[in-house]
């Protein structure tokens, strides 16, 4: 009898659901291919925080250890409402010591954890390779065609040329930018802080661990609401006026502001919104942003990234030979709980990140309260770990 030949699967995209995905695949057998744009692939971005449910994908591709050696435990996110003191945001995951946390860490580390686990294993990352096309079985890029493949998979993102979707331009997006956690900080090393003003105005600060094992220095990520639209304007005030107002605003911020001193070291990030009904098509098969886009509240966009991949895999695993009954297989697993964190992000990215007068106050004064409440603060817990309804992992 001959011996069933290995599958050979494309990838495009070296983000973080590509990476985990393709080295899910090369463990299991499947000859894998990632092609990413840029010369040397590297993340977009500065922090974030892996969720329980993304840890259990990150332990189960054997580089857990490594990214919470990197990252910084977190087992808080607190906020608080700057004109009347409200405690805005309050949400807890298990009592310090217990098994369930946050955890902080650049993406630069968390690219590097799944990156070179990938190289290690045998994946092929094919870099300086923008796809301009894909069928079915084969990716093309501007210098050839590459193929046949079984399976082509897009992971390229919110910037993905091949996925069909159709997302809505929020109007806020960020500033971010990383600095040194200071030697006396104001702030908890084991809490994501946030302070407001009314819905337009926000400030942030996330401890993230350390960029490397070479360096010790802890980190922090620093970010800034903004309206997409006031970029050019914040740039031309200078960066001296906003160091003032983000002071003003939070003096706690004070130690993280002073140490930006252009405007070069703050990124804008912008957000959009929107879900494909079915995250694959005649010719691939969609995960992360190119399949689902949303404002990044509560640090679920890499986590869903990674469901993604740990689900596909599985499903392919499952279907090796039926790889149409593996895509419907990873679509009925995701759609609930994909969409449910999408309403969710719809429905409350506005009461933090707007221009409106109302839904601050609902905030404040209705939620606010009713969040304090033990049953919703253990449902509020279960929201932010990422396992409110079943991910199917």
């Amino acid at each position: 009898m001959c011996a069933q030949r290995s599958k050979d699967l494309a990838i495009i995209g070296a983000g973080v659901g590509g990476l985990a995905l393709g080295l899910a695949m090369r463990r299991a057998g499947w000859h894998v291919r990632v092609f990413d744009r840029f010369d040397t692939p590297a993340p977009v971005g500065s922090g974030l925080v892996i969720q329980p449910v993304g840890q259990a994908v990150l332990h189960g591709l054997g580089v857990g250890e490594r990214a919470e050696a990197l990252g910084n435990k977190i087992y808080r996110m607190a906020g608080h409402e700057i004109r009347h003191g409200i405690k805005v945001l309050d949400v807890t995951y298990d009592a310090p010591g217990e098994p369930r946390f946050g955890l902080a860490i650049h993406r630069a580390a968390l690219f590097d954890c799944l990156f070179q686990a990938a190289l290690a294993a045998g994946v092929d990352i094919q870099s300086g390779q923008e796809v301009i096309a894909a069928d079915k079985h084969h990716v093309e890029t501007a210098a050839t065609r590459h193929g046949p493949f079984d399976l082509v998979v897009d992971a390229s993102g919110a910037g993905s040329r091949l996925s069909p979707l159709s997302a809505r331009q929020l109007p806020f997006g960020a500033l971010w930018a990383t600095v040194d956690w200071p030697d006396q900080a104001p702030t908890p090393l084991d809490e994501l802080r946030q302070c407001y003003d009314k819905a337009n105005h926000m400030v942030g600060v996330l401890p993230i661990g350390q960029m490397t094992e070479r360096d010790s220095q802890r980190k922090t990520a620093i970010f800034w609401s903004l309206p997409t639209a006031h970029y050019r304007a914040w740039r031309a005030k200078g960066i001296d006026a906003w160091r003032d107002e983000a002071k003003a605003l939070w003096p706690d911020f004070s130690p993280f502001a002073d140490q930006v001193q252009s405007a070069d070291q703050m990124t804008m990030a912008c957000y959009s919104h929107g879900t494909l009904r079915r995250p694959y098509t005649r010719d691939l098969i969609l995960i992360g942003d190119a399949a689902h886009r949303a404002s990044p509240q509560l640090g679920q966009g890499a986590n869903m990234a990674l469901l993604d991949a740990a689900i596909l895999a599985r499903a392919l695993q499952t279907h090796p030979d039926a790889l149409g009954r593996a895509a419907e297989l990873y679509a009925s697993q995701r759609r609930w709980h994909v969409r449910a964190y999408q309403v969710m992000s719809w429905a409350f990215t506005p009461m933090y990140q707007s221009d409106s007068r109302a839904l601050p106050l609902i905030r404040d004064r209705v939620l606010a309260p009713l969040a304090m409440r033990p049953m919703m603060r253990r449902i509020l817990t279960r929201l932010v770990c990422g396992d409110l309804l079943p991910p199917h992992i």
